[in-house]
């Protein structure tokens, strides 16, 4: 046990004060109450944490009584939820789990010691105590040695960890990613041999991680690299794998094959959004389906982008994500061929790109492949150009012409009309025409051609 300075990034000033409040009236009440698990971990690292969770001595429904404000959410497994100032937090009784039967939740818990609560956690990085009044910290598993030396090792047997919640599997490599720690040979070994429990965990709960991973880790090709090692890459996404040795033209792809171009694109984002992320992955996991080469040797993948797009579709469908996020990647991945041609592009075309939504994410996604492809950043900087232009004129008008307009003009209901109106709003968007009635008769005249 040693005394510590309590550190408070900024994301806890808001919640810390709560807290001591909290542990203030446990301690007061005569019990033990400390600071555990991850926030500490987070707080001694002066890293961002979004909860602070407490331990204590005091049973659920002494908690209950002692504070005014609780959700009895985790009961069951010893845990209250305390409402405090506005801020929520978890306050769990130590306690020592009983038989796991799901690979998630212990049949029950008996209350117990702080050390038997610290052992029967996860990692020893996350099995750590902070007293609030004192900041004494207190650390039963060498938790703060692992910490100092980067090191994520399970506490006590790795494959009993990992039998009691096999979550904790992909767990681990986030930790190990996203602290960037090595990950001990002896957890690291079980995390091989147990691998296959990850395919009895809900989608729900592999996707919070996995995506978790992807977005909050520096270099998350190299997170997705120990997926693939550990064998977990197989009950994710195992058509990634079909990436591995698809090699690509080496005058536009000098970097080699599709797996290793999608981890250098993954490792140059920096806290990116969802949308970006998943794109990233999938941008040509249509590529081993589509590859085929030429008499002459070339190496082509013609129509990968809507394969692919077919494929994110399929497994981000599988994975359950909103129909948003689906709607959002499958578009950049579908699309994220056709930046090559930016620089030959109408100004209209452009302004377009520009106005969408995902505009962000879809030139980022370009940017990023170039610069781990063929370098060449000619688009990048074309649309980057267009963004500043745009960014002083007003938001896309509303078309001039409808398709009302366009049925008064004689055309029937059809494909025909979807046609003619972007034809129109692109001649707006160019300023072909100054006025509504310009363009709307050189419509009549182009219909009256077209019918002659």
């Amino acid at each position: 046990m040693t005394e510590t300075t309590l550190p408070t990034p900024s994301e806890l000033r808001k919640k810390y004060p709560a807290a001591m409040k909290v542990a203030d009236s446990l301690h007061a009440a005569g019990f033990l109450a400390y600071f555990a698990g991850g926030c500490v971990r987070d707080m001694l690292l002066a890293r961002s944490a979004k909860d602070i969770d407490i331990a204590s001595s005091a049973r659920p429904d002494q908690v209950e009584d002692l504070f005014p404000h609780t959700h009895a959410i985790g009961k069951s497994f010893g845990v209250i939820q305390v409402v405090m100032d506005g801020e929520v937090f978890e306050v769990a009784t130590f306690r020592q789990d009983l038989t796991y039967q799901d690979g998630r939740h212990p049949e029950g818990y008996e209350p117990s010691s702080p050390e038997a609560d610290a052992s029967r956690r996860d990692f020893t990085i996350n099995g750590m105590f902070l007293h609030p009044q004192t900041g004494e910290l207190i650390d039963h598993t060498g938790g703060s040695d692992d910490l100092k030396s980067g090191t994520l090792r399970a506490i006590g047997d790795p494959d009993l960890r990992f039998r009691e919640d096999h979550l904790r599997l992909l767990r681990a490599i986030r930790f190990a990613s996203v602290l960037e720690f090595k990950i001990e040979d002896q957890t690291w070994k079980a995390i091989c041999r147990d691998a296959n429990l990850l395919q009895k965990v809900s989608v729900e709960r592999i996707r919070q991680e996995f995506v978790r991973l992807l977005t909050e880790s520096p270099q998350a090709g190299e997170a997705l690299t120990l997926l693939r090692d550990s064998g977990l890459l197989n009950h994710i996404l195992p058509e990634m794998l079909d990436t591995i040795g698809c090699d690509q033209p080496p005058e536009y792809h000098p970097e080699g094959d599709v797996w290793n171009h999608t981890v250098m694109m993954l490792n140059e984002l920096n806290q990116p959004s969802e949308e970006l992320a998943l794109s990233i992955l999938l941008h040509d996991i249509g590529k081993p389906a589509t590859r085929t080469v030429d008499p002459d040797g070339r190496i082509r993948f013609q129509g990968h982008a809507q394969v692919g797009a077919e494929m994110a579709e399929a497994w981000l469908l599988k994975m359950k994500f909103s129909k948003a996020l689906r709607n959002t990647v499958t578009g950049l991945v579908y699309r994220h061929m056709d930046m090559i041609s930016v620089p030959q592009m109408r100004k209209a075309t452009l302004r377009k790109i520009v106005a969408r939504d995902c505009f962000e994410d879809e030139l980022e996604l370009h940017r990023i492949d170039c610069l781990c492809s063929n370098g060449i950043t000619a688009s990048t900087e074309r649309l980057l150009e267009a963004r500043k232009e745009y960014e002083i004129e007003a938001a896309l008008p509303a078309p001039w012409i409808r398709g009302k307009d366009l049925l008064a003009l004689g055309l029937v209901p059809g494909p025909e009309i979807g046609r003619w109106k972007d034809l129109a709003y692109e001649h707006q968007l160019e300023g072909s025409f100054a006025t509504p009635e310009d363009l709307k008769r050189w419509l009549r005249d182009e219909l009256r051609n077209r019918s002659n």
